[in-house]
């Protein structure tokens, strides 16, 4: 192919307006990298006609034009290239992560961005889409992926991050020695479940098994309910806590409405579960509702709802 070869400017602009790069494979044939369904097989074959591309070198120099081109247009300067005080890495190593705003913090998990668009703004993009980080980190990776620009890969990130968070707070909860008071059993509720069901969509039974010092030896999932109700049987906590020679139990749910009002209901089964525990011995240290924050946990123990 002659060094003066031009390509058919309306084939030109259609790959650089949508990203596609002309490629060359093993076999000796050309193909285009480009986004799912942006290429039709007729439309391919059509750019491969009209931009003459018959050789692997003819493939190299369109992709070079199509990259520069897309430079040319980029509505954002890349990170690589801001002046240094700028940059999210440099400003975390420089400030410390507690200094940087949450767009550059979300930018340096997601490492890139998209053509035309940087990491960062990428990361306000998913910030203003969300709202908050309790609803970015709820939502299913396929929600994440319809942004544009967030593909598997990026949303798996955002995923990893948030749940290297949540083992940081049980991680703390696992340390402690006893539980002596309902503001201790809110504060280890809070720390190891909290993360988990505070915006859960669905009801959550948990029951924490306590030894007869009363410090966690294990915590066991009961049931996972409806988005309004959960069933729960007395007869499961005893035996759960027998197996396990527990001393105490306290008992966790959550609420999906946020509201941490005790149901008629709850008040009932808990009366139940209290109960047949007495039958064999072991205590119910407490029942606590979770809410969206600490303050607005409700405890059974705290309200004098265990007599």
């Amino acid at each position: 192919m002659s060094s003066e070869k031009s390509f058919s400017q309306s084939s030109l602009e259609f790959l650089v307006e949508n990203a596609i790069y002309p490629m060359w494979s093993k076999k000796g044939e050309v193909y285009f990298r480009a986004k799912k369904g942006v290429l039709t097989p007729e439309k391919k074959r059509e750019l491969v006609e009209e931009l003459n591309l018959r050789t692997k070198e003819d493939c190299d120099r369109l992709r070079e034009e199509v990259k520069k081109e897309i430079a040319k247009r980029r509505e954002n300067v890349p990170i690589k290239d801001w002046i240094p005080e700028e940059r999210p890495r440099e400003m975390l190593m420089k400030y410390g992560a507690d200094k940087l705003p949450l767009s550059k913090l979300l930018a340096i998990i997601l490492r890139t961005g998209k053509e035309g668009v940087s990491a960062e703004e990428l990361a306000k993009r998913l910030l203003n889409h969300f709202k908050s980080l309790s609803e970015l980190d709820s939502v299913p990776i396929s929600e994440l992926c319809k942004i544009e620009g967030i593909g598997m890969a990026k949303a798996v990130q955002i995923k990893a991050a948030f749940e290297l968070g949540k083992r940081l707070f049980r991680e703390s909860a696992e340390e402690r020695k006893r539980i002596g008071s309902p503001d201790d059993a809110i504060e280890f509720v809070s720390e190891y479940y909290g993360p988990y069901l505070k915006d859960a969509k669905k009801e959550f039974f948990q029951v924490i098994l306590l030894d007869i010092k009363n410090k966690p030896i294990d915590k066991i999932e009961l049931s996972k309910g409806s988005i309004d109700a959960t069933v729960v049987d007395p007869k499961e906590i005893v035996k759960e806590a027998t197996l396990r020679s527990a001393s105490a139990v306290i008992l966790v749910h959550n609420h999906p409405s946020g509201d941490t009002t005790p149901s008629s209901d709850d008040i009932t089964l808990t009366r139940k579960i209290v109960e047949a525990c007495n039958l064999v011995g072991v205590k119910v240290l407490d029942h606590i509702i979770i809410g969206k924050t600490k303050d607005k946990y409700f405890s059974f123990a705290k309200e004098g709802l265990l007599k």
